[in-house]
């Protein structure tokens, strides 16, 4: 399997479908150390080139304290690849880590993205493209519709609160299968946060399921994709959407107390 090909192609479709990088552009990739945003970097260095749009790149992680392993070679890997790497070690996440050593992933999300916006002001960038896969985008769905009650996912395209920035992810279309081919292929040096290896998650059953899934529907993930982009809002209960046309329905004599009704399309 080609992976370098399958990956340019899928990153520079979700460009496309969703109008992410415009002309003069700034943009800043968060770097986790993980497999999905270096594969992502180099995606981004590889379609630049061919691109009539025309477009700046750099690179930054954020240190929250929880790499297993130096952080020293991405940034060697960084200047191998010609890319402006910012490093920013956080200080309210070590506190965080310190004072609430068991805090949730919530918790840590929420103090990485007030850090990723204040890298990226000071960046001068507009656009801030993060990792998130394929993978990433159905399992935010299950969980959302599982544990939050909510039918929604990760927006593929969409502005910080602040309007300040842009933020993209070009990933959409690509599976964790594909990262993770294209990483050993190309001796990517991978640098996994602890909470890659935490067990008894939310995250890691999800995971597991789909995973389960994908043995019998080996197509699950691009299945789950689609539903999002196809949403038929009529078959759905928030009442927002619903045609209050009673035309629609039919209903039935019956000796029951409460009427049944049948819908006449199935």
């Amino acid at each position: 399997m080609d992976f370098q090909k399958i990956l340019l192609r899928r990153v520079g479709k979700a460009i496309h479908d969703y109008n992410m990088i415009r002309e003069g552009d700034r943009v800043a990739i968060g770097v986790s150390g993980g497999k999905d945003s270096l594969a992502l970097l180099d995606a981004l260095l590889s379609l630049r080139k061919r691109s009539p749009v025309r477009y700046s790149l750099q690179a930054f992680t954020v240190e929250q304290g929880k790499f297993v392993r130096p952080i020293a070679p991405l940034g060697e890997h960084m200047k191998a690849r010609g890319v402006p790497w910012t490093y920013y070690r956080d200080e309210p996440s070590f506190r965080l880590l310190e004072e609430q050593p068991e805090h949730g992933c919530d918790i840590c999300s929420r103090y990485r993205r007030r850090a990723v916006y204040d890298i990226a002001s000071q960046l001068g960038a507009n656009v801030v493209a993060l990792g998130h896969t394929q993978d990433d985008f159905c399992e935010a769905l299950l969980r959302n519709t599982l544990y939050t009650g909510r039918l929604s996912a990760l927006p593929a395209l969409t502005n910080s609160r602040s309007g300040d920035f842009r933020l993209i992810r070009p990933l959409v279309y690509v599976s964790e299968e594909v990262t993770q081919g294209y990483a050993e292929r190309q001796s990517i040096p991978v640098t996994p946060c602890v909470c890659s290896h935490k067990t008894g998650t939310v995250r890691e059953r999800l995971r597991g399921f789909l995973t389960e899934t994908k043995k019998e529907t080996p197509h699950v993930l691009e299945n789950i994709l689609s539903a999002m982009q196809r949403i038929d809002t009529p078959r759905l209960l928030d009442r927002r959407f619903l045609d209050d046309n009673t035309d629609r329905f039919e209903a039935i004599p019956t000796s029951d107390p409460l009427p049944v009704l049948v819908e006449e399309t199935l």
